[in-house]
């Protein structure tokens, strides 16, 4: 199979795997890569405890589209040990998110193709090798060319009200696509969010979940 290469948005690598574009090693199974961060001071002996769901933007108040991705954030929390409160009660916690997509570039490796980039009588990047054994008059050559992708993000904050609103839990994930596909890239975000639950403080990771 061809071999890609996805190079980072600033110093990180993002693997695009849900548009289309997918990152194999050999024959393996297509994946999706979340870049996670974060941040927590989650204090002992809270499961059981309840929380409840606050609106961080306005803007998503009685949104359809904000609705749905709070089920997905509802069915993910359960790693938490938290539990949702009943409607008209106190909860200890507070859960709050935001999400959305911009446009970015990252640089993608590529098998040089001499007729792509002019034919035989090009250059090319690397210039001509005609002693490259195995490989013709061009040689393994690769090239890094730049494509235009989504950034498909999530952060989510914890806060105890128990501790005068202080925030226990922050964490921040991204995908990248190749396209518009905030909707499909969402249950990959939520469980990134959730992963290993509530991990080291500062902790700054990649995950890797099979493409369903």
């Amino acid at each position: 199979m061809s071999r890609l290469s996805m190079f980072s948005v600033g110093r990180w690598a993002g693997l695009l795997a849900v548009a289309g574009v997918l990152a194999l090693t050999g024959c393996a199974a297509p994946s999706v890569s979340a870049r996670v961060t974060s941040f927590q001071q989650w204090p002992t002996g809270v499961e059981g405890q309840s929380y409840q769901f606050v609106v961080a933007d306005p803007n998503q108040a009685n949104n359809l589209e904000y609705q749905s991705y709070q089920d997905m954030v509802r069915a993910g929390i359960g790693a938490t040990g938290l539990v949702e409160a009943q409607p008209g009660t106190k909860a200890r916690f507070d859960v709050s998110f935001t999400y959305g997509t911009s446009q970015t570039q990252i640089m993608v490796r590529r098998p040089y193709d001499p007729y792509f980039y002019g034919g035989y009588g090009y250059g090319g990047y690397y210039g001509p090798r005609p002693w490259g054994p195995g490989y013709g008059y061009w040689g393994p050559d690769w090239v890094d060319v730049p494509m235009a992708v989504q950034r498909n993000t999530l952060s989510l904050k914890i806060r105890d009200t128990q501790r005068n609103g202080a925030e226990v839990y922050r964490s921040t994930a991204f995908i990248l696509s190749q396209g518009d596909d905030f909707m499909r890239t969402m249950p990959y975000l939520v469980r990134a969010i959730f992963d290993n639950f509530p991990g080291n403080n500062g902790a700054e990771r990649e995950i890797e979940f099979p493409l369903r």
